[in-house]
């Protein structure tokens, strides 16, 4: 899992990356805690799956850019599957669950 802090990075990653995890969330909130031991842990378990984030008070401009350029409110936190640069799947809050990973 890698940690993607701006708008360029994650482009360059949108581009050359067909199919990602991708995280938003909180370095203060127990349920955005809670969501990304899941989300880790889903990682962990599919080591062939791509998995990377970004902690909103430390990335908010990315953030922002993902919610307006999918047109999707932001939450957090928030999961997604990207496919061929667009969002496949999104969950927030306690609907990230390992066991709803496992499902994609």
């Amino acid at each position: 899992m890698k940690k993607i802090d701006t708008v360029q990075e994650f482009e360059k990653l949108s581009e050359t990356n067909p199919r990602f995890f991708f995280m938003k969330h909180s370095l203060t909130c127990p349920v955005s805690s809670n969501a990304f031991t899941e989300y880790q842990s889903f990682l962990n378990k599919h080591e062939g799956e791509d998995g990377y984030y970004l902690a909103v008070q430390e990335s908010r401009e990315l953030s922002q850019h993902i919610a307006e350029k999918y047109g999707i409110r932001h939450e957090s936190p928030q999961a997604f599957l990207f496919i061929e640069g667009k969002p496949g799947w999104t969950a927030s809050h306690w609907k990230i669950t390992e066991s709803e990973l496992d499902k994609l």
